[in-house]
């Protein structure tokens, strides 16, 4: 590595940030300001390496100026988006276009990782399969018939089919089969044996524990607890989500209004847990993650279904979790690679 910065304790936590910036950069100085704030005295090792040329770039994983990863994992990837020495701009929860991430976006990234930081395989890797998420690329029609099935999902409750998506498909000089297909192959999507949806993250296409209610009045399943906590933000409205303590059968219930969540009861959490570290998730990860009404139910519940690792977490966690999941996905533009100027840092 070409440069270490401060922020080094003896006692470090499961999180390690590095920053990749060309030489000079103007960003530079905002970055380590945001982080600082971010971390709020909290240990976390953070390094800074200055990238000279493009073949450490592409090798170190940095998409432009200045990059951040989480545990080698760049949490802002764009999809499809190439190794550079540019500068680099940031797309914020709010739409702005900014020359790094926020300071709260770094605190959900950060938040998303301490969830699955004990865990030898993490459930829900929001920044997995190469930084994509849950984000289809948008090679071969690929984002815009997934962003096709979530847009329909969210105005009806239901499941699109093939003749549904025809359109969109064809713009890309594909049929809707063949693309439902390869989203289902990379677990964007899940289908039946009739090749119908079954599920589309965060969408279930068939009931499930949690229920989630848009201030529409449109009624949709989705596949998990964290999922439902993805679709507030995912839409940019309000909504109720309602599920069951699997041990208790008590109800919780989540209202989010202008971007705040409130739950009922207070002490409800949420229990990350998968099976299996291979696999589609609505198979190895969606039946233990769940609502509970408390530490103590979560733990019990673990207790009886030891086929399952994996640990509670509280409510500003799990909503971290899920606005890092879902937030962009329908936000992202094709080529979303576009954010990133060409032109190069001075």
């Amino acid at each position: 590595m070409d440069e270490h910065r401060e922020h080094h304790d003896d006692h470090r936590d499961e999180a390690q940030l590095t920053v990749l910036i060309v030489p000079d950069c103007p960003n530079a100085p905002v970055i380590e300001e945001r982080i600082a704030l971010a971390l709020d005295g909290r240990s976390v090792d953070v390094e800074v390496v200055e990238v000279a040329d493009q073949e450490q770039a592409a090798r170190l994983g940095m998409t432009g100026s200045p990059t951040v990863l989480i545990n080698g994992v760049d949490p802002f990837a764009v999809p499809d988006t190439a190794a550079s020495l540019s500068c680099r701009l940031y797309r914020g929860t709010d739409g702005r276009i900014d020359r790094a991430p926020s300071v709260t976006d770094l605190q959900d990234a950060l938040n998303a990782v301490d969830t699955t930081a004990d865990d030898e395989c993490p459930p829900m890797d929001a920044a997995g399969r190469g930084g994509r998420g849950r984000l289809a690329p948008a090679a071969g029609g690929l984002r815009a018939v997934q962003q096709a099935v979530l847009r329909h999902f969210a105005a009806t409750g239901t499941a699109p089919s093939a003749d549904d998506l025809h359109v969109v498909a064809a713009a890309h000089e594909r049929t809707a089969t063949d693309v439902l297909a390869g989203l289902a192959a990379e677990d964007f999507l899940t289908l039946d044996d009739h090749g119908h949806i079954r599920a589309a993250y965060p969408f279930s296409a068939a009931p499930t524990s949690h229920r989630v209610r848009l201030a529409g009045g449109i009624e949709a399943w989705s596949m998990c607890a964290v999922d439902a906590l993805g679709i507030p933000d995912m839409l940019g409205t309000d909504a109720v989500i309602t599920s069951a303590d699997p041990v208790t059968g008590d109800t919780i219930t989540v209202t989010s209004t202008h971007g705040q969540m409130t739950w009922h009861p207070t002490t409800a959490v949420v229990y990350i847990g998968q099976r299996s570290c291979t696999g589609p998730a609505a198979d190895i990860a969606c039946g233990a993650l769940n609502f509970f009404t408390s530490p103590g139910t979560a733990r019990s519940w673990a207790e009886r279904n030891p086929d399952y690792t994996g640990k509670a977490v509280d409510q500003a966690q799990a909503e971290a979790l899920g606005r890092s999941i879902f937030g962009s996905l329908l936000t992202a533009s094709e080529p979303a690679a576009q954010l990133t100027p060409p032109e190069p840092c001075e």
